[in-house]
């Protein structure tokens, strides 16, 4: 596959000049950029999919939500509507977003917001909010975020000065990692010794107004129904394993098999929307297994498109359980991470005070 994306090189090359030229254009003030006068966080990333942005947008929820009232806006990926949309607890993945739904139901007192036009959405959320966290807007050059986390996967850093699209993954050329106040290696194993970290430092080659920190995934006790469970998965459990996200095989399967082998993946592309034969098919190999112990899990995100209501029948027949993740800062650096998203929201609400 990735020999036969070679021959894309060609497109790669229209594609790069088309936004390089375009960020010249906001660089330089030709295109407008809009900014707003109260504390905007963006997270997002260079490459397509798989970067942990909803995890590190869970996170700055929990450390701001006791003082602020938050809003998050994003674009809504794989939703069949359009415009400015508010989720709620009730709303469909296909209204909303399979992701943008996972955060409204962990926590339903954040205004989770959904618009292509990142500026008139945020417009929209002026009045309410004291901070709006901007997911997946790395690229989104219209609106301008006080503060902005770009991250990077830490299994991709070997492959750092890779193609364009279409031709390779990234979204951007590298040097775009300048706009960035904080780079974030995400997923990066616990194992690591410095020597590795140093060497992706090296690769990444920050510059010298930003600051580089190492995070890793922090797997929690399965859920059922949204409650954690005392399910354990050991070595003669056989796990069913339905995902519809981006590099599985690096994240959620790779933690299972360190539990058990017994790993039958139903595997589809990022944001699938799941259909009824999809399910069923699950489901008839489910029933048939003759394991002792024998068990169903999915990803948060791939569970908000199992609610869709023509799949509802058949998922209501299934016991799925749910495999959650957070950030897991390494070498104790959360608690510095922490004060500088924390310093930045002080000192511009500060500063709102004062006009």
């Amino acid at each position: 596959m990735q020999k036969l994306r070679l021959l894309l090189l060609p497109i790669s090359l229209i594609y790069g000049l088309v936004v390089i030229i375009r960020n010249w254009c906001y660089d330089v003030g030709l295109f407008k950029s809009t900014s707003f006068n109260l504390p905007v966080i963006s997270v997002g990333n260079l490459d397509v999919g798989g970067s942990g942005k909803t995890p590190m947008t869970e996170y700055l929820i929990r450390l701001l939500k006791q003082d602020h009232q938050l809003a998050t806006l994003s674009r809504g990926y794989g939703r069949e509507t359009k415009g400015f949309r508010i989720a709620t607890v009730n709303s469909a993945a296909s209204e909303v977003g399979d992701e943008p739904l996972q955060l409204k139901r962990k926590f339903p007192d954040v205004n989770v917001t959904v618009c292509e036009d990142r500026v008139a959405g945020a417009e929209r959320l002026l009045a309410d909010n004291d901070v709006i966290i901007l997911d997946d807007a790395f690229q989104h050059r219209a609106i301008k975020p006080g503060f902005s986390i770009l991250l990077f996967d830490y299994k991709q850093i070997q492959n750092f000065n890779t193609f364009l699209l279409p031709a390779g993954n990234r979204r951007e050329p590298a040097r775009g990692r300048k706009r960035a106040d904080i780079i974030v290696v995400t997923k990066t194993p616990r194992e690591a010794d410095l020597g590795e970290l140093k060497h992706v430092r090296e690769k990444i080659a920050p510059y010298p107004h930003q600051q580089l920190f190492f995070a890793g995934i922090q797997y929690q006790p399965l859920q059922l129904n949204g409650t954690a469970t005392d399910m354990v998965i050991d070595k003669d459990t056989t796990v069913f394993l339905l995902t519809g996200i981006a590099n599985p095989l690096l994240t959620i399967h790779h933690y299972l098999s360190r539990y058990t082998p017994r790993i039958i993946h139903h595997k589809y592309p990022d944001h699938h929307r799941f259909s009824t034969k999809n399910i069923a098919k699950l489901a008839d190999e489910f029933a048939v297994c003759t394991a002792d112990k024998k068990i169903i899990v999915t990803t948060e995100k791939d569970m908000q498109r199992l609610g869709e209501q023509d799949l509802q029948s058949l998922v209501a027949k299934l016991t799925i359980y749910t495999l959650p993740i957070g950030v897991e800062f390494l070498n104790d650096e959360g608690q510095h991470f922490n004060q500088l998203i924390q310093n930045y929201v002080r000192q511009y609400t500060a500063h709102r005070g004062l006009h």
